[in-house]
């Protein structure tokens, strides 16, 4: 209850004018080491530097504060602070945000980095700013990766009856039932203690997130499709940010891109030592894939986004070198 109370606490004191020390809560649903866990503390460490002290923070990681759903519905109504969270449920307050989800549509870490940091990024921000959320900085967990307990997926056809996670994301599941899956849309702390009971067979997720999870404790298979690639977002309480002046708003903006830059360190570092980590854990890597049939097959989850708001997006993305 400490946590929950956090957000209103803060924005009240700061409503008053008071200087007195506040705590900022991060919340995310993976661990303190993982690269979410590394993005939380560099946010709170560069917060608590700008600010001399005035602002200092703790992370509330592992799901403590709820789905990544629940931590954005927590935003909103100003229970929460800020938050470190996929773009999966995000796109369930701000649709355009689906267009990052689409399968195979960034071609490589470059080409990711260069789209969320430039024009379209800020736009996209600006348009979470419209929902009652408000999106400082673009973070990331990288390209995903099929994960399961039952075959090696190398082809279409070995996903055929395998029920897979998926995040709460109207792209991502049209996308895995177009390739053959049997897509279980499920929150991610629900999600180790499913795979474990069988419930579903698999997961999807970049290698940052099988590692910090221990997957290979519940998942025999890793297949390195490649088919999505992930950001992740820094978003905060309009009421918290409300009651701040414009120095101290600046100080969040830092903390956020402070956020950003080591999350994406921890991400460039996990994708070269992670697969290791994978195979030294015993998980069997297939990396032998062919990736066209799968994205010949995913392309018909591109209309739930292009059906409503039009083809401009995506071919902005694909255009950007």
């Amino acid at each position: 209850m400490k946590h929950i109370v956090t957000g209103l606490f803060t924005a009240a004191i700061l409503a008053t004018g008071a200087q007195a020390q506040q705590n900022i809560v991060v919340g995310h649903a993976l661990s303190p080491s993982s690269h979410y866990g590394v993005g939380a503390q560099a946010f709170i460490d560069t917060l608590t530097e700008l600010s001399g002290g005035t602002f200092t923070g703790e992370q509330a990681p592992a799901g403590q504060l709820g789905g990544e759903r629940d931590m954005i519905e927590g935003l909103q109504i100003g229970s929460i602070d800020v938050v470190v969270t996929s773009t999966g449920p995000l796109g369930n307050f701000v649709p355009e945000v689906f267009a990052l989800d689409l399968p195979f549509l960034f071609r490589d870490y470059d080409h990711a980095r260069a789209v969320l940091d430039g024009e379209i990024g800020q736009e996209l921000l600006e348009k979470i700013g419209e929902n009652n959320i408000v999106g400082l900085a673009w973070s990331e967990n990288g390209f995903r990766h099929i994960t399961n307990s039952q075959r090696p997926v190398r082809t279409p056809a070995d996903l055929e009856g395998l029920k897979l996670r998926t995040m709460e994301n109207r792209v991502h599941m049209t996308a895995f039932s177009g390739m053959g899956a049997s897509p279980t849309p499920m929150a991610f702390p629900e999600l180790f203690t499913a795979l474990q009971q069988g419930v579903v067979d698999g997961q999807e997720n970049p290698v940052t997130v099988i590692t910090a999870s221990k997957f290979w404790e519940v998942q025999k298979y890793v297949s390195l499709t490649g088919h999505v690639y992930s950001p992740a977002a820094v978003l905060a309480s309009p009421i918290l940010l409300d009651g701040l002046t414009d120095e101290q708003r600046g100080w969040f903006d830092e903390a956020a891109k402070a956020s950003a830059a080591a999350t994406r360190a921890e991400v460039n570092r996990l994708e070269e030592a992670g697969v290791e980590m994978l195979l030294e854990n015993g998980m069997e890597v297939i990396t032998d894939i062919d990736k066209a049939p799968f994205a010949a097959l995913a392309e018909a989850s591109y209309s739930v986004y292009t059906d409503e708001y039009g083809t401009e997006m995506v071919e902005r993305i694909k255009a950007v070198e």
